[in-house]
């Protein structure tokens, strides 16, 4: 096992971390995300209501994701890195 001397030299050569998407497109990203959101819950609960509800599953299941990842977009813009 190298030694903790080596292991803190290598921590101090690399480099500072960089995300892959810009903090300054986060609130946009939230924006447009939770928008969406809010168009498919509306959407969803206005559709008819069928014996086997595969449309509405699949729009509710896809707003749940999208507004998953506009919470998140939303907290780490405001400094809450989740």
């Amino acid at each position: 096992m190298d030694s903790y001397e080596a292991i803190q030299a290598l921590h101090k050569s690399l480099p500072p971390f960089s995300p892959y998407v810009p903090a300054s497109l986060l609130p946009h990203i939230a924006l447009v995300l939770l928008a969406s959101t809010f168009a498919l819950a509306f959407y969803s609960s206005t559709l008819p209501k069928d014996t086997l509800p595969l449309r509405e599953t699949a729009v509710a299941s896809t707003a749940s994701i999208l507004g998953g990842f506009g919470v998140v977009a939303l907290f780490c813009s405001v400094g809450v890195n989740v």
